[in-house]
């Protein structure tokens, strides 16, 4: 049961999932045929699906391995992040990922988080709805990214969200993203309840994406108001959530995969009816793609 009380969208906020609600989890499962990428073997596994603009790299650092590439020693895949980096393939982040073969395998490597579309390999990340309840209804905080943002400049985001670096955990991820990006103290942080992992693969401009995000939710005190604290938010919105409704289903104003953890929300507070048909399809679509143990999609 959810500790809050629900409101029920307006009488024109119905769940329109072909046109509406659904163009987001489309957007978020488009890619093209893996037959344009080659697998990149970690260690005898299969850990990514390798970008053709990184395929002549490979090739010529001698990483050739059966249909596609391979590095025994995952402890040169730092090095070899460097040196695609350098080569002008991606733009580096500056901070280490865990690279595995399947979403929460163990880790078998380590590479700069810029790299992970350009090899396929899987990320994982958090989101957090930052919810207040008021005598007018639950509201949502909401963060505008910044303008300078290189991914999605200027889109709307969580009140926290961000991917899990290397060595951390989602929870721990958690409180470090909602200390630097709402000035969130750990003891409100550690509040927030775990409510489920929304998959999805596509295809976005720096190469394959497939990701894993763990959603949590966090009842605030009306008297709370986040504040920017590391540069990448430029303003802190708190909506009414009949109104986030509305934006997710008619716009685009949100980053594209904050629609995904947003539909979520709609589903398990009923705002959107998970057992009518078009909730089940809705539902259907964010549990995303099945990885086998090879990293194939099933």
């Amino acid at each position: 049961m959810t500790p809050f009380s629900l409101i029920s969208p307006s009488s024109d906020a119905t769940a329109d999932t072909d046109d509406g609600f659904m163009r987001h989890i489309h957007a978020c499962n488009a890619r093209r045929s893996d037959v344009e990428r080659r697998p990149f073997r970690l260690g005898g596994h299969v850990a990514g699906l390798v970008e053709p603009t990184a395929a002549a790299a490979l090739h010529e650092a001698g990483l050739n391995d059966r249909d596609g590439f391979a590095l025994p020693d995952a402890s040169e895949l730092e090095a070899l992040g460097r040196r695609l980096a350098a080569l002008g393939l991606y733009r580096p982040h500056d901070e280490l990922f865990d690279v595995r073969a399947t979403p929460g395998g163990p880790a078998l490597g380590r590479i700069d988080r810029g790299a992970l579309p350009l090899f396929g390999f899987f990320a994982t990340g958090v989101h957090m709805n930052g919810l207040v309840q008021r005598s007018d209804g639950l509201h949502l905080w909401v963060g505008r990214r910044a303008r300078d943002k290189r991914l999605d400049p200027g889109k709307l985001d969580h009140l926290v969200a961000g991917g899990v670096p290397a060595g951390y955990t989602p929870d721990e991820a958690l409180l470090k993203e909602a200390e630097e990006e709402a000035s969130l103290p750990p003891e409100v942080t550690r509040q927030a309840r775990g409510v489920g992992v929304i998959r999805y693969a596509m295809d976005r401009p720096e190469g394959l994406r497939r990701d894993a995000l763990h959603c949590y939710d966090l009842l605030l005190p009306e008297t709370f108001t986040p504040r920017p604290a590391d540069g990448e938010v430029e303003e802190f919105l708190l909506l009414p959530l009949s109104d986030v409704f509305a934006l997710v289903r008619d716009t685009d104003e949100f980053k594209f995969n904050v629609n995904l953890v947003l539909i979520d929300l709609f589903l398990r507070f009923g705002m959107i009816d998970p057992e009518s048909t078009e909730g089940r399809v809705l539902r259907a679509g964010l549990n995303g793609p099945v990885f086998d143990d090879e990293g194939a999609a099933a």
